[in-house]
């Protein structure tokens, strides 16, 4: 298996690229065939072999993809099927980007994989998946700066407004703000904050720090041994009112209870890793 993620390097596509990053499964690899990808509210543009066919599955609805396509912002936990070889190039946008620029609804996008032609965002007719993967696989420092020559003019020609820029000041603040005084905090109703936020990312800033909140529990549960793990300890580090509350938050979330999560560790972190940023 080979693994990588790196930063933008390119300060226009910096204000909307969290990181670019690199998954290959190749044929002797014995990894979990069918990892689950947790709540995200991000999108991730995803660049893969034309022939390639991908499956998101949550309880009995199955999203198909061939190729490249579109994870869009989601609350649900999907289950992949990864059971063949494989390599991807990811994208992965802040969140609310694609309100800046352009892309569908993000209301109507919300938990849905979407095929796409990435010459259509590009506005040219060179790029070829085929080739980027190779050089991802071979030079990563190489593919980033194919792959920013391509997404460079579309990201460039890029639409703000109020709402966008108030967004850009509520994300810092969810980490260590409870949801209620960011208005205040801002000097704005509190309404006037919801109402931006929605629009701009299709979800409520709740919704938003629960995920982020989620992703940081997990990627220190990811550090440790299940003997390391004290429970107690980790609702209170992570501001559930109590264990019960952490243990409905999991249930809700990826489908396990956290002794359950801490014997199976099927999500795509623990099969995968937490990519290192070069």
């Amino acid at each position: 298996m080979k693994s990588w993620r790196l930063l933008p390097r390119i300060e226009h596509l910096a204000k909307y690229i969290e990181c670019y990053w690199f998954l290959e499964k190749e044929p002797h690899d014995q990894n979990f065939n069918f990892p689950k990808l947790y709540p995200d509210p991000s999108s991730h543009l995803i660049i893969a072999r034309s022939n390639r066919a991908y499956a998101y599955t949550h309880g009995s609805i199955v999203q198909n993809a061939r190729g490249s396509h579109w994870v869009f912002p989601h609350v649900n936990t999907f289950m992949l099927d990864h059971s063949a070889p494989f390599a991807i190039l990811g994208v992965k946008f802040k969140i609310g980007a694609l309100y800046s620029l352009d892309i569908n609804s993000v209301t109507s996008c919300l938990d849905k994989i979407e095929e796409v032609e990435v010459n259509c965002l590009s506005g040219t007719d060179i790029f070829d998946s085929e080739l980027l993967l190779i050089a991802a696989e071979d030079n990563k420092h190489q593919a980033i700066c194919k792959l920013e020559q391509l997404l460079s003019p579309w990201l460039i020609d890029n639409y703000e407004d109020k709402h966008s820029r108030l967004v850009r000041q509520i994300l810092p603040l969810l980490s260590h703000t409870p949801v209620n005084e960011i208005g205040n905090q801002l000097h704005l109703s509190q309404r006037t904050t919801e109402r931006s936020f929605y629009r701009v990312t299709g979800l409520s800033m709740k919704q938003v720090q629960s995920m982020l909140r989620l992703e940081n529990l997990l990627n220190d549960l990811y550090q440790r041994d299940e003997s390391d793990i004290n429970w107690v300890e980790i609702a209170y580090k992570y501001r559930f009112s109590d264990q019960s509350h952490l243990i409905r938050q999991l249930k809700s979330t990826i489908g396990s209870t956290p002794a359950r999560y801490a014997q199976q560790r099927d999500l795509t972190i623990d099969i995968y890793g937490n990519f290192e940023i070069t």
